[in-house]
């Protein structure tokens, strides 16, 4: 009724001139609101909130591009200043074992000295990048990627300079930072910067030198027609000690022009050394020697190119990474993701030198490293680690909180039989962490797989792993009723060689792993005691022995062990629950039974008389 009269007094208000002037106003005012905040209108009073709009959109334009990365747990990527694109978890580092870059602080850490990579790392006041800043910056939006397949720390920013407020029109600059791995003093910068609007761009460039200020002190040299500054300085590390640093640099001009529709590029090379002085009275022969391998090697790398030097750097970390760990399907909490446990194998390998890989180790020296890596005698004894929250951490908070990290794994595999993988350097760490990880361990004889079988509800390859100059590839896999299996193939390395394999027990014959994609698969079986689940060997007749030196109980399937060591409820408890239930029953029974048949019940039929 109130609608209804309030409609029916509507054409006697609008009758009224003013009540139709206010609407005709208020209608005017809403189109023309409209057309302001649509994308091709014309815009009055543009504002920051607009303008960070059309840089954000043009970084996501960006980010679609990192997106296989991140999908395939190969990336780590965070929109900085604004934006919800996920956390880095940790720093945005690279590093090679001796030096160490955070691109996002602009900060450089060094080893002591060259010796592996096991000694201490220490910060530097050098400030290793170029940065760049435009001088008609009216926006920015920024983000910046960990690649771990390629072993770059990327940073890119979407600057909008004009009235435009087309994110296409926006200028990008994207940065690639690397330190090399085969070249351990090496930190190459590759900076790219596009162009499309109509008006010419200027960047501010901040030397090192500026940066850095007096704490290095600098002499400019000239190798043919490019100058390259020429620093040292010093460290002092917490044990009061003098840590010598000489870096050689390649100098940009203090100011950077790009014209209209146009794109630019350029790579800055940084050469770094490193001694720990021990005597001071040697102190200026020290630093000579230093300036003197910086400058040649310097004068080396311009003549390379700093192309060859990028693919050279992208080829060698492939070949380190060959093995790794790969979630493929996880059901619990307090299993380590994919992204966890890439990163964690990123920043350790960051830490660690690989001297296989190093273009100064010799031939002696190499063939020594691949003999402890083919051939890991005990590694890795003891449980696997893949539930050891300290060692797969969620969250990285800083560069010395990775420090102890990588500290901590070496202490594990020293301490757990890998000595002699760990002083292979990145490779060899890198296979006693995806060794530890599901619970491999190699004896005089055979390699072992013992992991515990209560946790192969989750599904994970352990790829890569160095027998014998093969690579063998093991995956625990559930199938269609999630019983979990075991997948194992070989990839030849080198002249093929036999290798067998047996599951628990080996009371089957020993089957030949083949190299073909399909691999072979071994059925889950547990022991009584327990043993390992399966066994891989190149000697057959030891693997055929084996069994008579197990001295089992019994041999149970996977799923029949776990239903006892889960039986469910115990049978006191389901007698409780049906005694419970049998004497509720029997008390509504009762209940029933004195209503209509005990004393003074009512009768069930009412007569109609």
């Amino acid at each position: 009724m109130w609608l209804q009269q309030r409609l029916k007094g509507l054409p006697m208000l609008l009758s009224s001139s003013w009540a139709r002037r206010m609407l005709a106003g208020l209608g005017i005012l809403l189109i023309f609101y409209w057309y302001l905040a649509s994308e091709g209108g014309f815009r009055l009073f543009p504002g920051s909130e607009d303008s960070r709009t059309v840089t954000d959109s043009c970084l996501q334009v960006e980010i679609q591009r990192w997106k296989l990365a991140m999908e395939n747990s190969n990336g780590l990527m965070s929109q900085i200043g604004g934006g919800s694109s996920g956390q880095l978890s940790g720093p945005a580092v690279v590093g090679n074992g001796h030096l160490v870059v955070d691109a996002l602080s602009n900060q450089l850490w060094v080893a002591s000295s060259p010796a592996l990579g096991l000694a201490a790392i220490h910060l530097t006041d050098y400030v290793p990048l170029v940065a760049l800043k435009s001088l008609s910056v009216r926006s920015v939006s920024r983000a910046a990627l960990i690649h771990f397949q390629e072993g770059l720390a990327r940073l890119f920013q979407c600057i909008q300079i004009g009235l435009s407020h087309k994110s296409r029109e926006c200028v990008t600059l994207r940065e690639d930072v690397i330190v090399h791995r085969s070249r351990p003093h090496l930190i190459l910068q590759r900076i790219h910067i596009s162009n499309p609007s109509d008006r010419a761009t200027v960047f501010e460039v901040n030397s090192k030198l500026s940066i850095t200020g007096s704490k290095f002190s600098s002499s400019l040299e000239k190798h043919n027609d490019k100058e390259f500054l020429l620093l040292s300085g010093r460290v002092l590390t917490e044990k009061r000690e003098t840590v010598l640093v000489v870096v050689a640099t390649e100098k940009m001009a203090a100011r950077l022009q790009l014209a209209a529709k146009s794109e630019f590029t350029e790579h800055v090379l940084s050469v770094v050394y490193t001694l720990e002085l021990v005597d001071l009275t040697k102190l200026e022969e020290s630093f000579s020697k230093l300036r003197d391998a910086a400058k040649v090697e310097m004068s080396e790398l311009l003549r390379m190119g700093a192309e060859e030097l990028y693919h050279e750097h992208q080829k060698v970390w492939g070949d380190l990474i060959i093995s790794g760990v790969e979630m493929k399907k996880i059901t619990d909490s307090h299993t380590p993701s994919s992204v966890t446990v890439n990163r964690t194998l990123y920043y350790v390998l960051s830490m660690s030198a690989a001297p296989l890989l190093e273009l100064r180790s010799g031939p002696e020296e190499r063939e020594k490293l691949e003999a402890n890596l083919n051939y890991a005698d005990h590694c890795f004894s003891g449980h696997a680690t893949m539930h050891a929250e300290n060692l797969w951490p969620e969250q990285i908070s800083d560069v010395a909180h990775l420090l102890q990290l990588s500290n901590l794994w070496r202490l594990t595999l020293q301490k757990r039989g890998c000595k002699s993988l760990v002083a292979a350097g990145s490779h060899g760490m890198l296979q006693g962490m995806v060794m530890s990880f599901g619970g491999l361990q190699f004896t005089e004889n055979h390699l072992q797989f013992q992991a515990d079988p209560s946790v192969l509800h989750n599904s994970y390859l352990l790829r890569g792993i160095h027998y014998n100059k093969d690579l063998i590839n093991l995956a625990v896999l559930l199938d269609g009723e999630s019983k979990p299996f075991l997948h194992v193939s070989v990839k030849p390395q080198d002249k093929p060689v036999k290798l067998y394999g047996c599951e628990a027990g080996c009371m089957n014959d020993p089957v030949e792993l083949t190299s073909e994609p399909k691999g072979h698969m071994f059925p889950v079986m547990v022991t009584r005691p327990i043993t390992p689940l399966l066994y891989i060997s190149t000697d057959l007749t030891h693997l055929q022995a084996l069994r008579h030196t197990l001295h089992l109980k019994a041999i149970l399937a996977h799923e029949d062990h776990m239903a006892e060591q889960y039986p469910g409820l115990p049978f006191l408890f389901w007698f409780s629950v049906a005694s419970l239930i049998t004497l509720f029953h029997l008390f509504l029974f009762k209940l029933i039974y004195n209503e209509y048949c005990g004393p003074g019940a009512k009768p069930i039929f009412r007569s109609k008389v």
